[in-house]
């Protein structure tokens, strides 16, 4: 039984393919694109899905989608209704695009795939599977309870907004997941944490983690602010907005002038400076999220009596709220989905036509059934190799203990290293598949990273990826956290103690004083993104970072996604080794392929480098 399931048209474009209950391939469309948040029909990732099995479309049971348009139309429909004679510009933009694609999506999916049958198997004759169609929340609720290593547990789902629900509450057992409740639109914690991402400044539907990364170097002032105005939180952590401070219903911005009256200022413009009204903005509106789960969390567990726990939809992306969760040990076991979004949603789309539409049981893996997050496309060394001649690009060929080794001793440099290793991650984390990786030990590498290899805002933090044996020795963890999805205080005999002049820096200016023995991955709040490595889901990986701890007695090193400011985690070799000639990298390792950037040829036009050596 072989099932593909697709998320598209709105952002994360995806596929995922499942066979017989396994999760087997997956990928987001911006990987293939180069395009962030590509929400366009992802032709590329069905073609990868299709390929990684040397299948046809014609091979495929049931296509799935994540959701029901009809109901969101619905929705839109009846909120604009409610709004009128206000959001009229908004309403004219919406309908013509859905006029255009989103109404007649069932027609629109199957001229996809037909156009797409036709690609792959021009001579044969036109065949469509069978095409079903999820709901949003259960998209995201079947992504996070059947890779679960979990038989029975709640599940919880929280993002901007499906068709109707923002919020909801499942039972997973067996093979079976049931409704408890929902919290409809237009009240939505995404939705309110998105409006704070909009006001400070920064993209909503990507810009939130930075908001998160913000938070640690404010005070949250504003809280009570919050709860007297804009949201009614119940003991029970469910929630009511009022609507009146907000625009999203009805407009193109996310906040209203009352929202702005409220905080005395209207919304940063993107390259303006940031400043620590932002920051304390930045930490009230966490502690607000931080509140809402945890209440809601209580409430389950209070409710249904159910010792483990779930979670799925964008605010489970949310990592210092999962670790203050995981703190309050509300449930025995918490697990989530790594890849939370809407570009999860594909994946959950297929397993509920999998376990719900044709009723076919499920296997409990008890570690998880992700494979690591390590489904997306993979290259031999032979492929690397003739890719690298191909464009005269000088590299050394070393077997592995040999490579780890060396890299152990450059990382000990001070080097930065582009590491391509296996399978491309599905999800927004870099786990040890398309990574930057560097010594968390160096005072100057969170710098370096971010301002002259990422491209990015200096107040971003980078995470470290641990031995799992050793994560405890390093971080108040004793949980696995494959997928980076946990946030833990750093060991205090690890951390240093502020002089008095150091404790009384606000802001940025907290940026620059080390706080522990491993700088890079210390946020300023002592707290760092954890993941746990072990040698079952990615070895390679797991023997480099062992090799750096031989050397250096540090079980942990630096690791960021494989990408620049703007731009999607890299897919392939010719993604790694443009990202690499374009950055102030040190080295590239693509497999068993080591190559120094001192040896590259020098680009004398970008442009004519980008025709010439970025082969397809």
């Amino acid at each position: 039984m072989k099932i593909l399931g697709i998320s598209a048209f709105y952002h994360d474009s995806a596929a995922a393919l499942v066979v017989d209950g396994d999760v087997i391939a997956a990928a987001q469309e911006e990987r293939f694109s180069r395009i962030k948040h590509d929400s366009s029909f992802p032709t590329k990732a069905v073609r990868f899905c299709l390929e990684s099995q040397k299948i046809n479309l014609k091979d495929i049971d049931s296509i799935v989608y994540y959701e029901k348009p009809l109901l969101t139309f619905e929705r839109l429909l009846e909120t604009y209704l409610a709004a009128a004679p206000r959001g009229g510009r908004s309403f004219i933009a919406a309908m013509q695009l859905w006029l255009k694609e989103k109404l007649f999506l069932k027609s629109e999916l199957k001229k996809q795939f037909s156009a797409l049958q036709k690609e792959l198997s021009p001579n044969s004759k036109p065949y469509l599977p069978q095409l079903l169609f999820s709901e949003h929340h259960l998209s995201h609720a079947a992504a996070a309870f059947y890779p679960s290593p979990f038989n029975e547990s709640i599940v919880l789902c929280m993002d901007g907004v499906g068709e109707w629900a923002t919020t909801s509450a499942w039972i997973g057992k067996g093979s079976k997941i049931q409704p408890l409740w929902e919290i409809s639109f237009p009240h939505s914690i995404g939705l309110l944490y998105s409006a704070f991402t909009y006001y400070c400044g920064f993209k909503v539907n990507s810009g939130e983690y930075k908001l998160m990364g913000l938070a640690p170097y404010g005070q949250p002032k504003y809280v009570d602010k919050i709860r007297n105005h804009l949201i009614d939180i119940k003991e029970d952590g469910t929630f009511r907005l009022d609507i009146r401070y907000f625009k999203y219903h009805r407009g193109f911005r996310m906040t209203s002038n009352k929202f702005h009256r409220l905080f005395g200022k209207p919304p940063r413009k993107s390259d303006s400076k940031l400043t620590q009204f932002h920051m304390d903005l930045a930490a009230s509106i966490q502690v607000i999220t931080e509140e809402i789960v945890i209440k809601l969390a209580k409430s389950l567990k209070k409710e249904t009596g159910i010792s483990k726990l779930c979670l799925a939809g964008g605010v489970a992306l949310n990592c210092v709220a999962n670790g203050k969760l995981l703190k309050e040990k509300i449930f025995e076991d918490i697990w989530i989905q790594p890849a939370s979004g809407d570009a999860g949603s594909a994946l959950g789309a297929a397993l509920v036509g999998f376990h719900q539409y044709f009723e076919i049981g499920r296997k409990v893996n008890p570690k998880d059934s992700m494979k690591g997050t390590y489904l997306g496309p993979n290259y031999t060394n032979k492929e690397i190799a003739c890719y690298l001649k191909k464009v005269n690009a000088p590299f050394h060929t070393l077997e592995d203990d040999e490579l780890f080794e060396r890299l152990a001793v450059l990382l000990d440099s001070g080097m930065v290293v582009g590491w391509f290793n296996g399978a491309m991650e599905f999800g927004p984390r870099a786990l040890g598949g398309r990574s930057i990786i560097g010594d968390p030990r160096n005072e100057n590498m969170q710098h370096v990273m971010n301002l002259k290899i990422k491209y990015r805002e200096s107040f971003r933090p980078f995470a470290p990826s641990v031995l799992e044996d050793y994560a405890s020795t390093q971080f108040e963890l004793k949980e696995r956290s494959p997928y980076m999805l946990l946030v833990a205080k750093v060991k205090k005999d690890l951390c240093k103690k502020m002089t008095e002049d150091e404790d009384k820096l606000f802001g940025i200016d907290k940026l620059n004083v080390a706080r522990s023995s491993i700088p890079a991955v210390t946020h300023v709040d002592y707290s760092a993104r954890i993941q746990t490595v072990s040698k079952e889901t990615n070895p390679r990986y797991f023997n480099l970072i062992n090799a750096f701890k031989k050397r250096t007695g540090c079980p942990t090193i630096v690791n960021t996604s494989f990408n620049v400011r703007g731009e999607p985690i890299v897919c392939t070799p010719q993604d790694a080794y443009r990202c690499f000639m374009r950055t102030e990298m040190d080295l590239l390792v693509l497999e068993n392929q080591l190559l120094y950037k001192e040896e590259q040829p020098k680009i004398e036009n970008d442009e004519t480098w980008m025709q010439e050596f970025a082969l397809d």
